[in-house]
């Protein structure tokens, strides 16, 4: 489907191209590239025809369809805008703008997209039905019917035209008009998987639980490798009190993936209800795992460890949920159940007077008319009489619905997911999809090795590095990079001979600072900090204008210090620190799975045992590397990452725009002033450099957009 898309974008859009025939080829190889879903590379040789060619429209739209695919529609719908200035009459730009604009929630844009897009493609039917979908997600029904009315007077053998009213006659309310067009549909196209799962869903909601699973039955013969609609079966049969077949179905989607966490979660669920405590527990762990901040995770694995006799397991888990819910009543009676088990009478006392206290204020605060309705109040006997719910809604729960008390409830696909698996075809990319760290890009180094990356391609350069290098006074080319590479056995054992071959030479010319300089690279090259500063101090001492030692000496410093950090945290934590890098705390507004740096004792500690002259050293290097050369892009970057490690971020932004202002195509740059102005709250300006860096070639920015953007 992704390719289908894609060779449609490509295929209907014609241009004109009188560009040279080395541009053609390019532009060749980069839609080749986007076919076959490599969109980091085909950016890449998009970004080269623009450069080139910066009035041409056709790279500005095909770089536009890559950056929708990795979900950087901001990006996508800037370049779209690009495009259009130059070429006002390409109807698919308007299409892929307005998909971009849809995918921001940007409905009315979108809408104006499609409909000015059709002007030049009359009854192009993806347009139509996306336009109808706009109206939906506004919420403007009427204009809604009216979209669909056109749909189908220009496409009346479509079945997907009757598939997609049907949702809205269902996010309407109408399950009558809803049904019949779903049965519309599946009349039309019997064969379309996704009708029957549509369908299912809307039995479900009307209770017909017997009609849905043979809905599901068949969506299921038809696309055996669809996991909802093996989740929503368990979902259906676990209603009927078939918990054998719900447990059945729950096996099959982790078979199929064993990270899925609404099967993860319920089969865990599952397996409590029967006893298979352990099992439960493994269930558990995985989704605790792969969501951190999954508390109703927690406190069913404190239950279960509590049936299985690890007590302060349990009382751990229970930590967890009480420190992030402090009124949620039932943890409390819970922990006090555990802490007797370990005979800590006085803290089961307390926890069971805390409850006790707190129930009562509540009973109070009720009494006296206050609300009390916060998602971290336990039911109790006052709001159960409320609920007049059905069994269906009882035992379920969606899956953004964080409120402690349905911890015991099954998990259902939101809404909001549900709709768009109505009516979106997802085009999605690989590298937004991969779990990564949010790290900033480290500092750069001069040195001998870099570690090679498919991916991310860019060469540094520096005029000042080039002109020592053409002078031939080292062994080896240095180069600028922020990736090392580790050095092999026989590489140390030869840099180890080159310290003494630049010793001996030393004896005869003391005062020569290029050997100095050279010997200093080995010893860094060695981790031997120490005398490397040394040597460069003694360069610094011949020279004072020497840039390039200024700028390792800040470095290694650096590093060293790194390293005695790691080393006084270790008893705390031993991976806390690693690789040199620092990672980012994103403002995001929610609970994430980023962790806030500073709220934890080892942050703490860490950032009390910084010397802050030991910092000061490392800045008063970069400042005269920067006074002696003020173009020199990499030492503002690394004063920029020293600053985020001191949690300046506003300075760091600062030092990041000037090494852009100097250097406009720096990827790294980018990159790292998008954290840091995520880590301030700002996401409007984080996202665009990250979809810039993106653009550049930092892949990794955009599986953080898509998690910035994911809500």
């Amino acid at each position: 489907m992704k390719r289908l898309l894609i060779l449609l974008l490509i295929n209907i859009c014609s241009f004109s191209l009188w560009a040279q025939i080395n541009t053609d080829r390019v532009m060749s190889i980069g839609r080749n590239a986007l076919y076959f879903e490599d969109y980091v590379l085909s950016i890449q040789y998009f970004n080269q025809v623009i450069k080139a060619k910066p009035w041409l429209a056709e790279p500005y739209f095909y770089r536009a369809v890559a950056k929708i695919s990795l979900d950087d529609y901001k990006g996508a719908e800037d370049d779209c805008t690009a495009c259009l200035e130059r070429n006002p009459f390409l109807a698919q730009a308007y299409y892929a703008r307005g998909v971009a604009r849809q995918s921001q929630e940007n409905y009315d844009g979108a809408i104006a997209d499609y409909t000015k897009g059709l002007e030049f493609r009359m009854e192009d039917r993806q347009m139509m039905i996306n336009r109808s979908v706009a109206y939906i997600q506004k919420g403007d029904f009427d204009g809604a019917e009216k979209a669909f009315e056109e749909l189908m007077k220009a496409h009346p053998r479509y079945s997907m035209n009757y598939l997609s009213r049907g949702a809205m006659y269902l996010e309407k309310g109408d399950t009558l008009k809803a049904l019949a067009d779903y049965n519309k549909a599946i009349e039309m196209d019997p064969y379309y998987a996704p009708a029957y799962g549509n369908r299912a869903i809307l039995h479900y909601q009307m209770h017909s639980l017997d009609s849905a699973l043979v809905d599901l039955n068949e969506a299921i013969h038809l696309n055996p490798r669809e996991s909802g609609y093996f989740i929503n079966r368990g979902l259906v049969r676990y209603q009927q009190n078939n918990l054998r077949g719900a447990m059945a179905d729950y096996d099959q989607v982790v078979s199929m993936d064993r990270d899925n966490l609404i099967a993860r979660f319920n089969r865990g669920l599952l397996r409590f209800q029967v006893g298979d405590n352990n099992r439960a527990i493994e269930d558990f762990d995985v989704v605790i795992n792969l969501e951190p901040d999954n508390y109703m995770a927690y406190y069913n694995r404190a239950l279960l460890r509590y049936e299985t006799g690890d007590y302060r397991g349990a009382v751990a888990d229970y930590d967890v949920v009480l420190n992030e819910y402090p009124n949620f009543l039932p943890g409390y009676y819970s922990r006090a159940e555990a802490k007797k088990k370990m005979n800590d009478l006085a803290g089961a006392d307390k926890d069971f007077w805390t409850a006790y206290n707190k129930e009562q204020q509540m009973k109070k605060d009720r009494a006296a008319g206050k609300s009390t309705s916060s998602s971290d109040l336990a039911d109790n006997d006052d709001n159960k009489d409320k609920d007049t719910k059905d069994k269906q809604e009882e035992n379920t729960r969606e899956q953004s619905d964080k409120n402690i008390n349905k911890f015991n409830r099954l998990v259902v696909y939101d809404k909001e997911e549900e709709r768009r698996s109505k009516y979106q075809s997802e085009v999605r990319g690989r590298v937004q999809d991969n779990n990564v760290h949010v790290d900033i890009e480290p500092q750069f180094i001069l040195t001998y090795y870099e570690k090679p990356d498919p991916v991310k391609k860019l060469v540094y350069y520096d005029k000042i590095v080039e002109s020592y290098n053409s002078k031939m006074l080292l062994k080896r080319k240095l180069i600028l990079t922020n990736q090392e590479a580790a050095l092999t056995e026989d590489q140390v054992s030869a840099h180890f001979e080159s310290i003494n071959e630049y010793s001996a030479r030393l004896e005869k010319n003391p005062n020569d600072a290029d050997l100095y300089f050279g010997r200093a690279i080995d010893y860094m090259l060695v981790q031997d900090f120490d005398e490397a500063i040394k040597d460069f101090d003694r360069v610094i001492d011949i020279n004072p204008e020497f840039v390039m030692a200024y700028f390792n000496r800040a470095v290694v410093r650096y590093k060293k210090l790194e390293y005695a950090s790691s080393q006084e945290e270790q008893t705390y934590a031993e991976e806390f620190i690693s690789g040199g890098n620092m990672t980012m705390n994103l403002v995001t507004g929610k609970t994430s799975g980023v962790k806030k740096m500073g709220d934890d004792p080892v942050t703490a500690k860490l950032k009390d045992n910084k010397k802050p002259y030991e910092y000061e050293m490392v800045t008063r290097d970069y400042d005269m590397v920067i006074k002696y050369a003020p173009n020199f892009v990499y030492a503002y970057f690394n004063r920029a990452n020293l600053r985020c490690a001191q949690r300046d971020y506003r300075a760091a932004i600062a030092d990041y725009t000037e090494a852009i202002y100097r250097d406009p195509e720096f990827a790294d740059a980018y990159f790292n002033r998008g954290l840091a102005y995520l880590s301030l709250g700002d996401a409007r300006n984080g996202i665009a450099d990250l979809s810039k860096a993106g653009e550049l070639g930092i892949f990794n920015a955009y599986s953080i957009i898509k998690r910035m953007t994911s809500r």
